[in-house]
């Protein structure tokens, strides 16, 4: 009788924890970036009545007669599944689709990792979680403007409102075609010439408009000259030159071998820095019997502020300025475990290293194994609400039955006590 009231308190007490860890399954149902919990019974030792015994030349072999001392929790396991997810519209909101968790400062110089992420910006410009930890990434070269994944990791900083001053133009970057039927000998200027125009940027940040036009001069040896211009009151341009392309491919040939291929001199008096000398290069544009169309592109800006924040599948982190620019301000990264299951469960759908998790991968993500991000999104828990509820009935009955043999146990020790002769 004991070992069966103590078999049946080891079942009650197991599937108790069993209804604990259902409880906090459905309790996180909806929390962002959630792992549900899977629990495991194993039974306790077996006690041993008799021993078997091997078969001999006339007789069989003897099993040996055990009986079971109860059960106990074997294993509580965390559910890696991906969870589902939910758009929010915020840029700072990010969902990892794949494998990988979110690096966030500690705040004692160590890291723990997440899958939570709802993320804004600090008052001190710093991608924080809802815990206040930091968002781990790689830092900018200031010298490149790359991300420079060798540098130790640094939490991202997004600085919104940062001005960024004016930057004059240096350079006007053509590309497109410039159609190859157009006639030389023709008395039409628009039968033999194309116009773009241009916006260029002096040391104030005032845009002026330049208008490079190409006129075709040579059907034989399709020759071209360019030439510019401008009607801004404010500024006077001077340029002009030739250009030739390859009569079999059309791409354009490069006459002077040198980085630029033309330039052009604008001369200011709006108290401007002045003068004003842009390298033009036509690399970019080909000749070919299709419709014309050519783009210039500088390397100029307005001044602006800082309005607002990208973050792309890859984890590139871009501020983007009122005047049209935008600027890379680092890269968030993702962490792989060989173990992911083995990580220490901590607030805030955290979790931290272990013995049994394995060292992190740290990596940008879309790369190795881990997965992207989704900016505007939320990974919602992965609790399967049916399972859970199916679990919550296989506890309940698991317990009451329990809770019987106990009842039984109790019964027929009280029946024992009560026997006497008659």
């Amino acid at each position: 009788m004991l070992r069966s009231l103590s078999s049946a308190v080891s079942g009650m007490q197991s599937q108790q924890t069993f209804l604990d860890t259902i409880g906090n399954n459905i309790a996180n149902v909806n929390t962002v970036g959630f792992r549900a919990a899977s629990l495991s019974f194993s039974d306790l030792l077996s006690q041993e009545l008799s021993s078997g015994a091997a078969a001999t030349a006339t007789t069989g072999g003897i099993n040996p007669a055990q009986i079971g001392l109860g059960t106990r929790v074997g294993s509580v396991n965390t559910v890696m599944s991906q969870g589902s997810l939910e758009q929010t519209q915020s840029p700072t909101d990010l969902a990892i689709q794949g494998d990988g968790f979110f690096v966030l400062s500690d705040g004692l110089g160590g890291y723990k990792y997440s899958r939570n992420g709802s993320f804004s910006v600090s008052s001190n410009g710093v991608l924080t979680n809802v815990a206040g930890n930091e968002v781990m990434g790689y830092p900018v070269n200031a010298t490149t403007g790359l991300v420079d994944p060798n540098q130790p990791l640094q939490a991202i900083n997004i600085p919104i409102g940062d001005q960024m001053v004016a930057q004059p133009s240096t350079q006007i970057t053509f590309s497109g075609n410039l159609d190859q039927r157009l006639d030389a000998t023709s008395t039409d200027p628009t039968a033999k010439s194309l116009q773009v125009n241009v916006n260029v940027y002096d040391s104030l940040g005032q845009a002026h408009q330049v208008t490079l036009t190409f006129t075709k001069t040579d059907n034989a040896t399709d020759a071209w000259s360019w030439a510019a211009s401008t009607t801004d009151a404010s500024a006077t341009v001077s340029g002009s030159g030739s250009m030739t392309f390859d009569p079999a491919t059309g791409a354009y040939k490069d006459t002077n071998g040198s980085a630029a291929d033309g330039t052009l001199s604008m001369t200011l008096n709006n108290g401007a820095t002045t003068p004003v000398s842009l390298n033009l290069t036509f690399g970019g544009i080909t000749q070919n019997a299709a419709t014309g169309s050519v783009t210039g592109t500088t390397d100029g800006a307005a001044p602006g502020a800082m309005s607002n924040v990208s973050i792309s599948a890859d984890g590139s982190v871009m501020g983007r300025y009122s005047n049209g620019e935008q600027k890379l301000l680092g890269q968030i990264v993702t962490a792989t475990f060989p173990n992911s299951e083995g990580l220490l469960r901590g607030a805030d759908s955290s979790f931290q290293q272990s013995l049994s998790s394995g060292a992190p991968s740290v990596g940008a993500p879309s790369t190795g194994e881990r997965g992207s991000l989704n900016s505007g999104f939320l990974e919602m828990s992965n609790v399967d609400m049916t399972q859970e509820f199916s679990n919550m009935v296989v506890a309940e009955r698991g317990f009451e039955a329990a809770s019987r043999v106990f009842s039984a146990s109790d019964q027929i020790l009280t029946d024992l006590v009560n026997l006497r002769p008659q």
